[in-house]
This record gives structure tokens, C-alpha cells and sequence, in this order.
């Protein structure tokens, strides 16, 4: 949900998104990734008075914000709450396989990138908390206290790709070991440390800060999640647009789309051939990136991927 940083949040793909979820002013849609609004602005600004949104995020500053930017509007109703808990919010409306458009803005906004208290930056110094909740579960600082080495290095690795996962874990846990890890220049420090090689345009704790935070949300669960959710909320036709900012977070997407896609085959030792079976989705068009201008205006967006699928009846 990367937007730029300031007054006007400049939403990801906006232009893409909309087209991909191609809004009837009548129709009722789902931001599952609220942030700051962004694209639940854009939504609203295409629906007529008989549209609806459901806005979702476990965010209480975007629960703010969308009390500050849409208190008055009737056709918006935000929801407090992971998209995991999709289905919930949607069933507790009666939209149950009625709704006509899901977007997931997956990721971090910048306004959470650049509040140092939030803790997910290495840029400024700040309490290294990380959580998309800042009131629910345990903060990165505390969840470095208790992780064994082992399953350190195994985190960096799978949810930071980080080549030299066993050096920054033994560096984290030998630092530990001193004092605790709590303030986000320390643990940069320590992971610009222990990496020998720097990957061009990327600072050294990049990875090993990206592992942590998505453990500490658990954002690939929730991502698994959501997204069979997504499928049975849509209506036949409806829309589901994902935009995603790293591997990780696109295969999952990728793979799933493309498994809903292609069906169930029968068995080839069956004595009956016949067609795929249990097709939920139709892929809608190749994933798209954002364009030159929108990358000159907003380096965050460089990584963003949007991919697209279509609820088959």
C-alpha cells in the first residue's frame, strides 16, 4: 500500500487498479488494504449514491484517517481488521458472493514507512516495533529477544532471501547478547555489519528488515488467507486485483491465481477423460508494472506488481 509521503498520498497503479476493477457506480467493492485512502478515494469517486465500499485495515491510524476523510460519506464502511478476516466483514454486510471488485494493496504505506516510532525504517531512528497493529502482539524488539539463532537464519532467508542469513544471525544474536536489540539503527547497524557485499541501490539491512517484518505481522498467513476469502465474496464477474511489492508476496498471489485458474485435472488412470474441474477464477491480462513517470514520481513504486483475476460463475 505504498503511497508517497505528505499531504497527498499518491496511491500505486491507481489508473491500473481502476481499470482492472472496472467500478459500476451501482456496484459494491472491497478496499481490503485501507492505509491512508488512497484508493478508496479513487473507488468512491466512480460510485453513484446506491455504490458501497468496505474498507479493511488493522491499522488505527488508517481507522483515523478514514474516519477524518470519509465520516460523512454513507457508502463507506471501514472495517478495523486484517484481511484475513475478509469473509467476516463481507458476510456480516449480507455481500456474501455479491461483491463486485477486492483490491489488496499488500506491503507497508509510507506514511508507516516514515513515522520513525513505527520502527519499520532503517532511515530514521526509532523504537524497532514494526507491527502493522502498533496494539496487538509483540513488537520486532521483543520477538529478536526470544528467536533461537536457527530459526533466525531460517526467517532471514525464506521471508528476506538474504544470501548471508547464517552471518546476520549469528551477528544479531552475538549483539544480543550485549545489550537488546531495540531501536532500528542497531539492528541496520548490526545487519550493514555482517553483510560483506552491498546490492547495488539497496542498503545492507534491506532484506534482513523486510524478513523480520513480515514475521512479526505474519503477512504471508494472512496472504494465504485472504485470498480463497476473496474468491467466494466475489459475485460471477466480479474482480479480484492484488498489487504486490516483493517475490514473496507475487508468487503467493501468482501460484494461487494460476491453481483457481487452471482447475482440478481428473486422474489419468480414470476410465472417464473429461475437463478440469472447480475453475473459480479467469486470469484478466498479463501483471502490470507502474510506467516511467510514475516511478520518477514515486521510487517506491518501482517494485509493484498488479495482477488480475476474474470470478467465473
Amino acid at each position: 500500500m505504498t503511497e508517497v509521503a505528505g499531504l497527498s498520498h499518491r496511491p500505486v497503479l491507481l489508473v491500473e487498479a481502476l481499470a482492472a476493477l472496472n467500478p459500476r457506480p451501482a456496484g459494491c467493492y472491497v478496499d481490503a488494504t485501507f492505509g491512508r485512502g488512497g484508493h478508496a478515494a479513487a473507488l468512491l469517486a466512480t460510485l453513484g449514491p446506491a455504490g458501497r465500499l468496505l474498507a479493511l485495515d488493522r491499522d488505527p491510524a488508517a481507522a483515523r484517517c478514514a474516519v477524518e476523510r470519509f465520516g460523512g460519506d454513507p457508502r463507506l464502511v471501514f472495517v478495523r481488521a486484517t484481511f484475513s478476516r475478509l469473509a467476516e466483514a463481507v458476510a456480516e454486510r449480507g455481500w456474501s458472493g455479491q461483491v463486485d471488485g477486492i483490491l489488496l494493496d499488500l506491503g507497508v504505506s509510507s506514511p508507516q514507512l516514515d513515522d520513525p516510532t513505527r520502527g519499520f525504517s532503517f532511515s530514521q531512528d526509532g523504537p524497532l516495533d514494526m507491527r502493522m497493529d502498533p496494539t496487538a502482539g509483540s513488537g520486532a524488539a521483543e520477538w529478536l529477544e526470544r528467536i533461537g539463532e536457527v530459526e533466525l537464519g531460517r526467517v532471514l532467508a525464506e521471508y528476506g532471501e538474504e544470501r548471508f542469513y547464517r552471518r546476520v544471525a549469528r551477528a544479531i544474536v552475538a549483539a544480543r547478547r550485549q545489550a537488546p536489540v531495540a531501536t532500528t539503527k542497531q539492528l541496520a547497524a548490526i545487519a550493514a555489519a555482517a553483510v560483506p557485499t552491498r546490492e547495488p541501490g539497496k542498503h545492507p539491512a534491506t532484506r534482513t528488515f523486510q524478513a523480520i517484518r513480515i514475521a512479526v505481522n505474519d503477512e504471508l498467513r494472512e496472504l494465504r488467507a485472504a485470498l480463497p476469502q476473496a474468491v467466494r465474496a466475489l459475485a460471477p464477474g466480479g474482480r479480484l486485483a492484488v498489487i504486490s511489492f516483493h517475490s514473496l508476496e507475487d508468487r503467493v498471489v501468482k501460484q494461487f491465481m494460476r491453481a483457481q485458474a487452471l482447475g482440478k485435472e481428473l486422474p489419468l488412470d480414470l476410465p472417464v477423460a473429461g475437463a478440469p474441474t472447480g475453475m473459480t477464477l479467469r486470469l484478466v491480462g498479463r501483471a502490470e508494472r507502474p510506467g516511467a513517470a510514475e516511478i520518477a514520481a514515486n521510487a517506491r513504486a518501482r517494485s509493484a506488481l498488479l495482477r488480475v483475476a476474474e470470478r467465473l460463475a
